[in-house]
């Protein structure tokens, strides 16, 4: 039996949640699943897998303390903009990272 997705599948999910996609946003899909499926079967390969008991949360040994808040001395807001290459005012410039 083949479980792996289809171009018709990826297609049909998207109408389904009104996202229509392009033969290349398709591509891309597909493309993860071809990922994901891969690195499932690495799982898979994992001896004794199938015995190990699944988490109900990631952190379920995690525990943490409050500090008490305790007034520090702060640097003066020139003093650090002087490590800035661009600032305007007190807001430092940064290089964009998000594609239009």
């Amino acid at each position: 039996m083949n479980n792996k997705f289809t171009s018709e599948m990826v297609n049909d999910y998207a109408d389904k949640l009104l996202i229509g996609l392009t033969d290349e946003e398709n591509k891309m899909v597909l493309d993860e699943f071809e990922i994901i499926d891969k690195n499932i079967d690495v799982i898979n390969e994992i001896p004794d897998i199938e015995s190990v008991e699944p988490m109900s949360w990631c952190l379920d040994d995690f525990s943490f303390e409050l500090r008490e808040d305790e007034v520090e001395e702060s640097i003066e807001i020139d003093e650090l903009l002087q490590n800035c290459d661009v600032y305007n005012d007190r807001e430092v410039e940064v290089p964009r990272v998000v594609e239009e």
